[in-house]
């Protein structure tokens, strides 16, 4: 067995060169289907802008996604979603796929799947029309959110199963964190939260987490009384995320939705310091576009 972790998107809503939108691809090998062995799970976490490209340059169709996670509603995490199901489905005319499963915590990210496709409604009608194909078919799947994680999705043979807890990303209501355990070991996904207790007891025991990276405290004089005040207020500070890694002793932490972005070696050495500040002295990655870590 192998599993990759695949960052298809760190990016946040202001566009930077090179940037794509959040996201990130859990793939668990196969054994050979066609020999009676077990397929690949292809599962993808949040699905920001260029996410079907990002996936392409990391050999995954849409098609060969088992499934699709919701974090939360925000934009730069679902702009991508609709491409995603519609791509998916065109190309279901060449090769039959089966629909499209979306997971996403109950309220307003439930209520953006729900709805996503409605302005494409004219389009929608005229490829069928013209070719004669059915619905988009779109397997949704909704889940409470809790503050004790809970499993919202399992593949059919069992390997693989996530679970997923209420993180705090207030004033937004109904984010959540991820965990994807596979043969392999286990991987967490944050989702945007500040850095808080539900992420670090969903990381206990995991061999990757992938965590949203903001450098509030070094920049608090710098971005004190500006609109980036508020926005840094609701996300995970680096110093505090090394605290944290350091206290969970996570083997390896992966830094993705780099607030500010972090387009050089220089910049990316700045998100590192903070988090080795923090204590932090395990294996870090600051992210960038398809960094892929293997486990297994």
């Amino acid at each position: 067995m192998t599993t990759r972790v695949v960052l298809t998107g760190t990016g946040v809503p202001h566009v930077h060169a090179g940037c794509a939108g959040a996201g990130a691809l859990v793939e668990v090998a196969g054994t050979g289907v066609g020999t009676g062995g077990e397929p690949a799970v292809a599962l993808q976490f949040d699905a920001g802008r260029a996410t079907v490209l990002r996936l392409a340059e990391a050999g995954v169709r849409p098609r060969d996604l088992a499934a699709v996670f919701v974090t939360h509603f925000h934009s730069d995490h679902v702009v991508g979603l609709p491409d995603l199901a519609l791509t998916r489905w065109i190309e279901g005319r060449i090769q039959a796929v089966a629909p499209l499963t979306v997971v996403a915590p109950e309220g307003k990210a439930a209520r953006f799947v729900e709805r996503m496709l409605d302005a494409y409604d004219d389009d929608i009608a005229v490829r069928r029309d013209h070719v004669g194909t059915g619905p988009v078919d779109l397997d949704r799947r909704t889940f409470p959110v809790s503050p004790e994680p809970i499993e919202v999705w399992a593949s059919d043979d069992g390997r693989v199963r996530v679970r997923a807890v209420a993180v705090h990303h207030e004033p937004v209501d109904g984010a959540v964190a991820f965990r994807v355990d596979t043969p392999d070991g286990a991987v967490v996904i944050s989702g945007d939260t500040r850095v808080c207790g539900e992420v670090e007891a969903l990381s206990a025991g995991a061999d990757v987490v992938v965590h949203e990276a903001c450098r509030t405290s070094a920049m608090a004089e710098q971005v004190a009384g500006t609109p980036l005040e508020t926005i840094f207020d609701y996300h995970a500070d680096t110093v505090a995320l090394g605290e944290m890694a350091a206290r969970a002793a996570i083997p390896h932490l992966v830094l993705t939705h780099l607030i500010p972005p972090a387009p050089t070696p220089e910049a990316r050495a700045r998100f590192e310091e903070d988090v080795r500040s923090g204590g932090y002295q395990g294996r870090l990655t600051v992210g960038h576009d398809l960094t892929t870590v293997v486990l297994g």
